[in-house]
């Protein structure tokens, strides 16, 4: 069974310690114990699930930081990434590539 790391207890995601299935439960570990949840599609190894509904324009928070801003809504199970969220660290992530992560602008810095 695939398992999940929330970091700090505020956190709405968790990262992926392996990859998950469509419909695989997940075994979220974190700072209040444990808890099962069901990945609504495929997430990769290390990449983040949300472990609560995050509404169109609501924070992201990972290490108990905010690090993004849902641009739809995102169901509890979802894979957060670039197509659901925009980065409150980087101004260009709107145009990243959804897998590799490299900036669509060239940009280097």
């Amino acid at each position: 069974m695939p398992s999940a790391f929330q970091v700090h207890a505020s956190d709405n995601v968790a990262t992926l310690l392996g990859e998950a299935a469509e419909g695989a439960s997940l075994t979220v570990v974190g700072p209040a114990g444990t808890s099962e949840i069901a990945a609504r599609e495929e997430i990769a190894m290390g990449h983040k699930v949300a472990l609560a509904a995050i509404a169109e324009g609501g924070t992201i928070t990972k290490f108990g930081v905010l690090i993004g801003t849902a641009i739809r809504r995102i169901e509890p199970g979802a894979w957060v990434h670039l197509h659901n969220c925009r980065s409150q660290l980087d101004e260009r992530s709107g145009s990243f590539d959804l897998h590799t992560g490299a900036p669509g602008d060239n940009a280097h810095g």
